[in-house]
C-alpha cells in the first residue's frame, strides 16, 4: 500500500513539474527556433507568391507588346524564355536552407526582371502601345507586383536575419546543438550591381 502511495505521489509530482519546466524553457528561449523558422518559411511563401503573380502577368503583357511592336522579337523573346526559366525551377521551404538552389532561383528572378525592364523599355518607341489602355492596366499591375515583391523580399530577409542569429547566438546556440540539429541557416537574397542598374536597352 505504501509502495503505491509513494507511486502516485511521484506521477504527481511529475505531472505538476511539466508545466513549470515548460515555462522555464520557454522562458529561455527553448521555442524561438521553431517559432523563428515558421515565420521565415511564412515570409518565403509571400516571396513566392508576389514572383508568382508577376509570371501571371507576363504572358498578356507580351501579347499587348507583340500587337504594336512585332518587329521586338528579340525582346519579346527574351522575356518569354525568361519568364519559362523562371517557372521552371521547382521550389520549396527546402530551397532556402540550401545556397545553390536559392541562387539558381535568385538568379532566373533577376534575369526575368532584366528582361521585363527591356520590354517596358521599348514602349517609348511605340506612342500608339504607350497609350494603349491594355498595357497601361499591365504595366500598372506589372509596377504594382514589383513594389510586393520587395517587400516580401525585405520582410524575408529580416525574418531569416531573426531566424539565423538565433541559431548563432546564446542561448539558441545551445538549443540547436541539442534539440534542433537538422535546422540550418537560411539563405538569404542578394543584389548583384548588375542587377540593381537599370537595364540598357539599345535599339
Amino acid at each position: 500500500m505504501s509502495g503505491l502511495l509513494a507511486t502516485q505521489s511521484r506521477t504527481a509530482r511529475f505531472v505538476v513539474l511539466i508545466p513549470i519546466l515548460s515555462l522555464l524553457l520557454s522562458g529561455c528561449g527553448f521555442n524561438n527556433i521553431p517559432t523563428y523558422e515558421e515565420q521565415a518559411k511564412a515570409k518565403w511563401s509571400d516571396v513566392l507568391n508576389q514572383y508568382q503573380r508577376r509570371a501571371d502577368l507576363i504572358p498578356n503583357l507580351v501579347e499587348t507588346v507583340k500587337g504594336f511592336a512585332r518587329q521586338e522579337s528579340s525582346v519579346l523573346e527574351a522575356v518569354t524564355t525568361a519568364r519559362a526559366q523562371a517557372t521552371s525551377i521547382k521550389v520549396s521551404a527546402d530551397t532556402t536552407t540550401d545556397p545553390e538552389a536559392f541562387k539558381r532561383f535568385q538568379d532566373a528572378q533577376a534575369q526575368l526582371s532584366g528582361s521585363l525592364g527591356r520590354l517596358l523599355a521599348i514602349s517609348e518607341r511605340y506612342p500608339d502601345l504607350k497609350s494603349n489602355q491594355n498595357f497601361l492596366a499591365l504595366q500598372s499591375q506589372l509596377e504594382g507586383t514589383e513594389n510586393r515583391i520587395a517587400v516580401a523580399r525585405r520582410d524575408y530577409i529580416e525574418a531569416v536575419r531573426v531566424y539565423n542569429t538565433e541559431l548563432k547566438t546564446f542561448p539558441g546556440r545551445i538549443w540547436a546543438a541539442i534539440f534542433y540539429t537538422s535546422n540550418k541557416p537560411m539563405a538569404e537574397f542578394t543584389v548583384e550591381d548588375s542587377v540593381k542598374a537599370p537595364p540598357q536597352v539599345k535599339f
